[in-house]
This record gives structure tokens, sequence and C-alpha cells, in this order.
């Protein structure tokens, strides 16, 4: 193949269960190492790159010789606790055939909710870039509940391309990316090469995960695809076995479906307030507010509210969202939902007269405000 020529200088690779096991229920050592090939390959280009792996259950079962458990969530913790370690000591000993180091990241939602845990997981991950260490980054699933999971490696590894400042997300799956239909149950299904919008028809066709052996199907690949691509980040989603696919994708070549990084990406707080928190409620705006946040940049005011949803507090991430109940926005309130209660549909003049203690005329400011 010559000397790699890669037009991406960072790149963060996810792979998932199906591509590591091969549809089988055992880690499949062999295509692991060619990954890890290509992988070493972009590395000596002068890359980085970040691994994503799924595969720590799938690991778990296999040490143990497939026992006979019960199906619940401390079950699968306990195999994600044995798996994890198994995983991590196979990535290691393959990638010291290259002469490469690893360092692990395991990660929750709530290392990423928490503005200062955030840029603290940010330093982390740019540190063991900087020492050319490849991070293997995985999610916390031994103690991950489900309040704090991110819940799949799909959307993790669109935040962890965020916080590597990463040029290419390459989501590697056991389809060869995203059809016009459900390529199994349509034969007229065509490959759909370049997405620029993600919009409602391509969520429509995107179909669920058929190995059995991971948490997310095309639907979650989408949702990290529009994460990443707000954060001026390529996307491709292809075929984990296809020959030379990690290569051959950061090179230029036409595999599976790219996604075009949006023209705009969003400044680095905006990509945080995109990606990382959980909305904690939702506020519903009229005609009149929808039109002044998405078209003049305004905030948004009391006046505008019609109803509120959730229980949330100050400082809470908030959904947006139109009489119709689309979200269309979402943000910080400077206002609980008790107080909100109190002032919806007034004037902003009016919220000293109701509350004993206010935080200014604007509920949530366009300056902690995503548009969606």
């Amino acid at each position: 193949m010559g000397e790699l020529a890669s037009k991406y200088p960072t790149i963060v690779v996810k792979l998932g269960t199906s591509v590591l096991t091969g549809g089988s229920q055992l880690l499949d050592k062999a295509h692991m190492v060619e990954l890890t090939r290509q992988i070493a390959a972009l590395h000596k280009a002068g890359c980085e790159v970040v691994l994503v792996s799924s595969g720590a259950i799938a690991a778990g079962r296999e040490h143990l010789n497939f026992p006979t458990i019960a199906d619940n969530v401390a079950s699968k913790q306990m195999l994600a606790a044995v798996g994890q370690s198994q995983l991590i000591l196979t990535w290691e000993s393959l990638f010291n055939l290259y002469g490469l180091h690893v360092g692990q990241m395991l990660l929750t939602r709530a290392d990423l909710e928490d503005r200062e845990r955030y840029l603290n997981a940010q330093d982390t991950l740019k540190t063991l870039l900087k020492h050319r260490i490849v991070p293997v980054i995985n999610e916390n699933d031994a103690v991950a509940t489900a309040e704090i999971k991110v819940g799949d490696n799909d959307n993790l590894s669109a935040l962890a391309a965020i916080l590597a400042d990463a040029d290419l997300l390459l989501l590697l799956t056991d389809q060869p990316g995203l059809f016009t239909a459900d390529p199994r149950s349509n034969p007229d299904a065509k490959l759909i090469r370049e997405v620029e919008t993600i919009d409602e028809t391509l969520r429509s066709i995107a179909g669920d995960s058929v190995s059995g052996l991971g948490t997310g199907g095309m639907a979650t690949k989408l949702q990290a695809a529009d994460v990443a691509r707000r954060a001026g980040i390529d996307v491709i989603i292809a075929a984990g076995h296809h020959p030379d696919v990690i290569t051959g994708a950061c090179g230029g070549e036409s595999v599976g479906t790219r996604f075009v990084a949006h023209p705009a990406p969003l400044d680095a707080r905006k990509q945080w307030l995109f990606a990382g928190p959980k909305q904690s409620g939702s506020i519903h705006i009229d005609a009149g507010a929808v039109k002044a946040i998405c078209n003049q940049g305004s905030s948004l005011l009391p006046a505008g509210i019609v109803a509120l949803e959730g229980s949330f507090s100050r400082g809470a991430l908030v959904a947006l969202c139109d009489e119709k109940g689309c979200e269309v926005a979402r943000g910080i309130s400077r206002y609980g939902m008790e107080e909100l209660k109190q002032i919806m549909g007034c004037h902003s003049e009016q919220i000293s007269e109701r509350l004993q203690i206010h935080f200014g005329p604007v509920v949530v400011h366009r300056d902690d405000l995503v548009l969606i």
C-alpha cells in the first residue's frame, strides 16, 4: 500500500461488539489483530487515534466460560467487571506487537455532565495523545446505573470525538453503512454514500442491530453522527470487516456512508451543552418564542412559556419544545420548575413582583442555548 497518508490528523475509531466477535460468542482475536495493524499504520503516519471499544460483557462471558446467570443489571455489571480487564489486556498485547502503549479510560455520563469533570476527562485524553499513547475508551458498565449511563458506545464515541477535538469519527459495525431502506427485507435498498443533513426521513429508515450482542443499532449511530457533525467532525459508518476499512476511510476512499461535518460547528461550550448533560425536563414555548429563538438569536423570556414538563432546578439542562412537543433547542435554565410556575407567561419586569429572589429577566440565555 506504500506510505499511508491520512486526510484526518485526529481520528476516533469505534468498534461494535459485532465487529469484535464476528457475530459469534467469542472475541475474534485474528480480526482484532488486523484492526490493530491498521490503527498502528495511522499512528506511524503521525495521526492521533482514539479507540472506543465495545466487547467487555462478551469478553467476560468468554473468560468465565459462558456461565448460566440471571438476566439482570447486577449480572451484566459482574460480566463487565471481569471482561473489561480481559478486553484491555487483549488490546494491550495486540498494540504491543507494534510497539504502542494503550491507556484505559472508563467513562459514565456523570463524567461528562459536570463541566469540571468533562474538562478533566478532556485533559487526560489529550495528554495520552500528546505522549503517543492510544486511549482505549469504554463505558464504565461495572458501576454505571441507568441514570448515569450514556447507554451505548456509539454516542459515547461521539462524546470522545468532541473531547479529542477529532477530525473524523469512524463507526465500524456489521453493516456496510446506511441504506435507503432495510436491506434485510428490501432487495432494492441502496447504500447512501453521503449525507449532509440528518432529518426525520433519514431517522425513519434507520434499522436496529441484528447481532443481538451489542446495544446500538443504526438509530444510535445516527444520533452519534448528528452530535459529532454539529461539532465539525466528519463521520463515517462502515463495515468493520471491509478490507483495510480504517486506513481506507482515513485516506479518503469512498467507504460506507459519510456524514459531512456541519459548516458552522458549535463552539466548545455549546458542544458540551449539546452532547454532555442529560435533559432534566422540558419547557414548552409559543410560536412567537420559537421564532425569536430560532430566527432572531433571542434568549427565552418567561412571556413565551406555555407549559412545563418534568422536574428540574436552577442550572439544569432543559429541552425547549414548541406547542406540538417537538424539541427546537436545549439550554440551561436560570430558574427552577417551581419558580417558573410562578412567572411563566408574565413579562420580565413582573418577575420581581412574583418572586422574592430572582435571577434576571431571562429564563434561558442565548449563550446557554443550542438550537436543535
